[in-house]
C-alpha cells in the first residue's frame, strides 16, 4: 500500500470517527427523551458539548493510536484502544463542562449513555468491515484454491484466520477427529467430519489443495493423509512441527511441502531445559566435527543455552566456513572457528591450552560404512586413535564433561566403522573409571535423516534424475531420527550423565528402507514402479540387514527421561588395551590392513566381519577381483 493510500484511509477513518462524536451525543439525548423530540432548551446544551467533545476526542483518538491499525485486521487490541480513547475523551469533556458550568442543563443519563454509544459507533463498523472482508460479502468472488484444512485446533484456527486475508487459498472446510468439534464454525469455516472420510470429502468438495494444521499430529496419520492425497492427485502442504515454529507464528507463509521427516517423525520430545541450561550456561564448550550434520546442529542448539564461548573445530574448511557464516555473527556468545584434525596431537593440545574448554562434544568421525570398510586405517586413525588422544588431552586439561557421539552400528559391529566406534566407547568408559577430573558420557543412536552420506539425499538425487532408486535388500531396516531430535537428546543425555554411562536414545520402531524409498517417490508426485523403478543391488561390504541399539550382554535401564535409556559399561584390562592401541598405531602407519582387522577384533570381541565382504581388501582400499 502506497503512502498516499495509507493517508487517505487514515483520513477516511478519522472522518468516520469525528462524525460519530455528535451522532453518539445526539442519540444519547434522543434516548433520554424516549426517542421523541429533544426540547429546545437542550439543543444549545447539545451544541456546547459537541464543541468541547470534538477537539478533545480528536486528540484522544490520535493519542491512543486508533489510526495505527487497519480496519481490515481489526481485533481485540483495536477495541481496547477505542475503549481507552473514548473513556479518556468523555472524562475530559465532562470535566471541562463541570468546571465551566457545573454540568448545568446536561442530563445525567446523557453523560452515562454517550460513551457507550460512541464505543459502539467506532467499534462496530470496524468489526463489520473485517467480517465482510473475511467472508467476502459484497466483494468480488474469491478465486483462490479450494483448501481443505485438517486439524481444527489452535493451529488450524490461526491458519484459517490468516487464510481469509490471503487470496491464494479459499478455505472450504475443516476435518478433525474430535467429534465434539463437528458442526462448529471457525471464522465461518465449518468442521464437517473426521479424517476417516478424507477421500470422500476431497472429492465431494472439489478440493484443490490439502493443508495439514497438525503440528503435534502423529506420523502415522500424516502418512495416511499424504498417501490418500497422492492417490487423489491433490497436492498437500503442512504447517511446520512445533520445534520449527520457534516464534510460534502460524500463517500462510509458514506452510511448506511435506518432507520425509514429517512421515517418519514421532511425538515431540520434551526436554528438561533447566537441567541443560545448568549444564551449558556460561561454560566454554568445544564441538569437534562442527561442520558435519550432527556437529553443526549441536552448535546451533548449544547457542540457545548461552555458553560463555563456543569453539567449533573441523578439519573440513568449507563445512566450517558454512557453520561459521551461519552462527558466527552471534553477539551474545563468543564463537571461535578452528581448523584442525583430532588426529593432530599438537594442534589439539594447543586448542585445549588456549581455550580451556569445560565441555567437549566429540562428533568428529568417519561414518560412511563402505568407505571406512575400504579405508580401514584412516577410519581407525580418526575414530579410535584420534578419539582416544582427544579424551586423554581432555583429562590432562581438567575438562568437566566429555560427550562421545556414537552410533547403533557399534553394537555387535559387522563392519570396521561400527567396530571403531565401539572401541572409542570402550576407551571412554574405562578412562572414566581411571579419573575423577573428567566425566565421560557416550550417546548412541541410529541414522539421522538428511545427514551427509545418508540414504535420504541419495534417494532424492535418484528421484530427480528419474530413477531408478537403489535399495540394497528388500528386507533391510534402519532406525531413523531427525538431526534436531538427535541433538536435543544428546544435550539432555550430556546434562544427565555423571560419568561412565552409555545413553541409548529411543529410536522408535525400525523402518524398512524400501518403504522409505516408496514414500519419497510418492512425495515427489510420482508412483513407485510406474514412474520411478526401485532396484535391489545387494548388501554392501560390512552392511547388516538390521541394526541394534544395545548388546545382549549390556543391561538396559530406564532414566529420568522417557526417551533415553542407560546401558551398562564393560570393564577391560587397561594395560592390554593400551598395548592393542599401540599396535593399531604401528599397523596404521604400515598399512597392514589384515592385521588391523585382527587387532580391532581383539579390542572389540563382538566384531564379526559381515559375510557380504566377498573380496579381500588391500591397503588403501584397493579391491581384489
Amino acid at each position: 500500500m502506497s503512502k498516499l493510500s495509507i493517508w487517505q484511509s487514515r483520513w477516511m477513518a478519522l472522518s468516520h470517527d469525528i462524525i460519530w462524536v455528535p451522532l453518539a451525543l445526539l442519540l444519547a439525548f434522543w434516548f433520554r427523551f424516549n426517542l421523541g423530540l429533544i426540547p429546545s432548551p437542550y439543543i444549545s446544551k447539545f451544541w456546547l458539548i459537541v464543541g468541547i467533545a470534538l477537539p478533545v476526542h480528536v486528540v484522544s483518538f490520535y493519542y491512543f493510536g486508533l489510526y495505527r491499525g487497519i480496519w481490515r485486521f481489526a481485533s481485540v487490541p483495536d477495541l481496547i484502544r477505542i475503549l481507552k480513547a473514548v473513556a479518556v475523551g468523555a472524562l475530559i469533556t465532562f470535566l471541562i463542562l463541570f468546571i465551566w458550568q457545573r454540568l448545568e442543563g446536561a442530563p445525567r443519563s446523557v453523560i452515562v449513555l454517550y460513551p457507550f454509544l460512541l464505543i459502539a459507533g467506532l467499534a462496530f463498523p470496524r468489526l463489520l468491515y473485517r467480517w465482510m472482508k473475511d467472508h467476502h460479502l459484497g466483494f468480488a468472488v474469491r478465486q483462490g484454491k479450494r483448501a481443505l484444512i485438517v486439524g481444527a485446533g489452535r493451529a488450524g484456527e490461526l491458519l484459517v484466520r490468516d487464510l481469509l486475508k490471503d487470496e491464494q487459498y479459499q478455505p472450504v472446510a475443516f476435518l478433525d477427529d474430535n467429534r465434539k468439534k463437528h458442526g462448529l464454525d471457525i471464522h465461518g469455516v465449518r468442521v464437517i467430519t473426521g479424517t476417516d472420510f478424507f477421500e470422500e470429502q476431497v472429492e465431494q468438495l472439489n478440493i484443490e489443495i490439502v493443508l495439514l494444521a497438525m503440528p503435534t499430529g502423529s506420523a502415522a496419520l500424516m502418512r495416511k493423509l499424504v498417501d490418500q492425497s497422492a492417490m487423489l492427485k491433490v497436492p498437500c502442504r503442512t504447517l511446520p512441527s512445533l520445534p520449527e515454529l520457534t516464534d510460534g507464528k502460524v500463517e500462510v507463509g509458514t506452510l511448506r511441502d511435506i518432507q520425509i521427516e514429517d512421515l517418519l517423525g514421532r511425538e515431540e520430545i520434551v526436554l528438561d531445559d533447566v537441567q541443560i541450561q545448568g549444564f551449558l550456561k556460561n561454560k566454554s564448550v568445544l564441538v569437534t566435527g562442527a561442520g558435519g550434520s550432527i556437529g553443526s546442529e549441536l552448535c546451533r542448539q548449544i547457542l540457545l543455552y548461552h555458553p560463555e564461548k563456543l569453539i567449533m573445530l573441523d578439519h573440513g574448511e568449507y563445512n566450517l566456513y558454512q557453520i561459521k557464516g551461519e552462527i558466527g555473527r552471534n553477539k551474545v556468545v563468543s564463537v571461535v572457528a578452528l581448523l584442525g584434525d583430532i588426529r593432530d596431537e599438537s594442534r589439539m593440545k594447543w586448542v585445549f591450552e588456549t581455550y580451556q574448554p569445560q565441555i567437549v562434544f566429540n562428533a568428529a568421525a568417519y561414518k560412511h560404512v563402505p568407505l571406512v570398510e575400504e579405508n580401514p586405517a584412516e577410519g581407525i586413525k580418526t575414530n579410535v586413535l584420534g578419539t582416544c588422544k582427544l579424551a586423554d588431552i581432555a583429562v590432562e586439561n581438567g575438562c568437566e564433561k566429555f560427550v562421545q557421539v556414537s552410533t547403533d552400528k557399534a553394537v555387535n559391529p559387522a563392519n570396521v566403522m561400527g567396530a571403531t566406534k565401539r572401541a572409542a566407547e570402550i576407551y571412554c568408559q574405562n578412562l572414566n573409571a581411571r579419573t575423577s577430573r573428567t566425566a565421560f558420557i557416550t550417546t548412541r543412536f541410529g541414522n539421522v535423516l538428511g545427514s551427509a552420506g545418508s540414504v535420504v539425499p541419495l534417494f532424492q538425487t535418484q528421484i530427480q534424475q528419474g530413477g531408478p532408486v537403489t535399495v540394497t535388500h528388500p528386507e533391510i531396516t534402519r532406525y531413523f531420527m531427525t538431526i534436531p531430535e538427535a541433538v536435543r537428546l544428546i544435550l539432555q543425555a550430556g546434562s544427565m550423565g555423571m560419568g561412565g554411562e552409555i545413553f541409548v536414545l529411543d529410536m522408535g520402531e525400525p523402518i524398512k528402507i524400501v518403504d522409505l524409498a516408496e514414500q519419497m517417490i510418492c512425495l515427489s508426485g510420482m508412483e513407485p514402479e510406474k514412474d520411478i523403478k526401485i532396484e535391489f543391488t545387494g548388501l554392501r561390504p560390512g552392511e547388516k540387514l538390521f541394526e541394534e541399539l544395545f548388546h545382549k550382554a549390556e543391561s538396559l535401564m530406564g532414566t529420568t527421561h522417557p526417551k533415553i535409556m542407560l546401558s551398562a559399561s564393560r570393564e577391560v584390562d587397561w594395560d592390554e588395551m593400551q598395548s592393542l592401541l599401540e599396535k593399531l598405531r604401528v599397523s596404521c602407519v604400515e598399512r597392514e590392513v589384515e592385521k588391523l582387522r585382527v587387532l580391532l577384533q581383539e579390542l572389540v570381541p563382538e566384531f564379526v566381519q559381515n559375510s557380504t565382504l566377498d573380496s579381500p581388501v588391500k591397503p588403501d582400499g584397493a579391491i581384489v577381483h
